[in-house]
């Protein structure tokens, strides 16, 4: 067969392709994006022998429905997900971390994500997309990077190129650990707040809201009062930082967010808790905890090594 390519039954809620993201555009207003859980995008693309930087395409919670046309092909799935191959009317449960081979007319089927957020379905092979600044990574909000900055859509045909021919059975042990106490360092702006204030966000528990997405994740809980200025001059941003609007409910900032802000920023969540902090659903309970900045820097020393671990066993 010339051609092979994967087509779209249902697209699910938001799969788009994302890589490793774009670098140093923060000062015409473009941000990283790039896989929200970095981790598990490594992994999936060493599973199936790819470059590590190799586009793949993310899911949240609900995945795709994907029919195979071509010749055979590696798949693997990586995260907290629910998902089946159709092959020849047999129905087979799938374990993620393991590869599988997808032949001509098989199916599969990404049902969910297990109270997680987001996954990633990587293959032996190249996406026939286009990069924009040297990425794949959309970034829905802003129209930019390939499929012309938009989710993937029904009936689309994702078009498979320059197949490897690692067709391996590989497969990893590895559990997804849940957190929900996330360590921060203080923000830019954390004296601007009351000292309730600052001892509800150490003390009191918040709880994801539902408004979440891959600009930023909203919390309810305790009021964090401002006693200075709810608004300041707009400053440069980052992934993870914690601003406060007016209202007291702290917003995280996520892989998509804004390059600058007007809200007082009252911490920044550690880059070690960052791909845990995206797959914690709405509607879960979680608690910051403050560490100082030479922790944090050791703490993501050791998340990169043990990173690294597990992609050499693989």
């Amino acid at each position: 067969m010339n051609k092979s390519y994967f087509e779209i039954i249902r697209a699910g809620i938001n799969t788009t392709f994302q890589d490793l993201g774009r670098k140093n555009l923060y000062h015409i207003g473009i941000p990283f994006s790039g896989a929200m859980d970095n981790r598990n995008f490594l992994l999936a693309n060493k599973l199936v022998g790819n470059k590590l930087d190799s586009p793949v395409i993310e899911f949240a919670y609900q995945g795709p429905l994907l029919k195979f046309n071509g010749s055979k092909i590696n798949i693997a799935i990586t995260g907290d997900v629910i998902f089946k191959l159709r092959k020849d009317n047999n129905e087979i449960e799938g374990n993620c971390y393991e590869t599988y081979q997808l032949e001509h007319g098989d199916e599969i089927d990404i049902l969910s994500t297990n109270k997680s957020v987001y996954g990633y379905l990587a293959m032996n092979g190249e996406f026939d997309i286009k990069f924009q600044w040297g990425s794949c990574s959309v970034n829905t909000k802003a129209n930019i990077g390939s499929n012309e900055g938009k989710k993937l859509d029904n009936g689309q045909k994702i078009i498979i190129t320059k197949i490897n021919l690692n067709l391996e059975k590989k497969k990893i042990n590895y559990f997804n650990s849940k957190i929900e106490n996330i360590r921060v360092i203080k923000g830019t702006n954390f004296d601007y707040f009351a000292e309730e204030g600052k001892n509800n966000f150490f003390e009191k528990e918040f709880i994801v809201s539902k408004l979440s997405d891959r600009m930023g994740m909203r919390l309810e809980g305790p009021k964090i009062e401002n006693i200075v200025n709810t608004n300041i001059k707009s400053e440069g941003l980052l992934k993870g930082v914690i601003q406060v609007p007016g209202d007291g409910n702290p917003i995280i900032m996520l892989s998509d967010h804004g390059t600058i802000g007007g809200y007082p920023k009252i911490g920044v969540v550690i880059s070690a808790d960052y791909d845990r902090l995206v797959q914690i659903s709405p509607g879960s309970k979680i608690k910051f905890r403050e560490i100082d900045l030479s922790d944090a820097e050791t703490l993501f020393k050791l998340y990169e090594m043990e990173t690294q671990n597990l992609i050499s066993q693989i």
